[in-house]
């Protein structure tokens, strides 16, 4: 990621398209009927979690099954897991914390990077970085939008953006989408772990229908 990401045309699909599914696939065969259901209900941008062994198949799976789903790669915690997030066609990389050996490793590939932030400390390493689209994780039980405010104020100049994950729901997204320092936010209630290992696919599709048709209505 570069500071004129947000400029990229997939920086600027984010921002139009708010929503960002997060994923943990635990059997590759559920890879290409969840992105599937998913695109069905309007939600066309997925972050697949590095938590199990499936990822990065499912991410092959799903790039070369359903082209028009924008995936990337989550929880990327070591050099090794960008490098596989890069060789499998990731869009976009996420972690859950600015490790800045990982991070730089990211960029050097040229992989879209959004480092985890939760302080003033964790934006100051990522801007130095040369990152401006960021992850806020926790979002919730850190303090919500009120807590992003006060640490994000010192660097709104620099065109810093954030995307919020950790208790995001239905519920609370217009919230932070009201906001200008949220690009997007992202969360498992559109295809939780559990429904998807139920195969309800119909669930996922009506949850990303409901999400997309509120961000429509505002």
């Amino acid at each position: 990621m570069t500071p004129h990401f947000l400029d990229s045309p997939l920086g600027k699909h984010i921002l139009d398209r708010k929503l960002i599914a997060v994923l943990v696939i635990d059997r590759v065969e559920d890879a290409v009927p969840v992105a599937e259901s998913l695109l069905a209900g309007g939600v066309d941008i997925m972050e697949l979690t590095l938590r199990t062994e499936s990822a990065i198949d499912a991410l092959v799976a799903i790039r070369e099954k359903v082209p028009d789903m924008t995936a990337g790669v989550g929880t990327i915690l070591t050099k090794n897991q960008a490098d596989l997030a890069r060789a499998a066609g990731a869009a976009f990389g996420v972690a859950p914390a600015v490790n800045r050996e990982v991070t730089q490793h990211a960029l050097d590939l040229g992989l879209p990077f959004a480092p985890g932030v939760m302080t003033p400390t964790d934006i100051d390493q990522a801007v130095d970085l040369g990152c401006r689209l960021l992850k806020f994780f926790p979002a919730e039980s850190s303090g919500g939008l009120a807590h992003l405010k006060n640490i994000a104020a010192p660097y709104l100049h620099l065109g810093v953006h954030f995307i919020p994950l950790g208790g995001i729901k239905l519920d609370n997204m217009l919230d932070y989408l009201r906001s200008d320092l949220i690009a997007a936010v992202g969360g498992s209630w559109l295809a939780p772990r559990d429904v998807i290992a139920e195969g309800d696919w119909k669930r996922i599709e009506e949850n990303a229908r409901e999400a997309r048709e509120r961000l429509g209505n505002q």
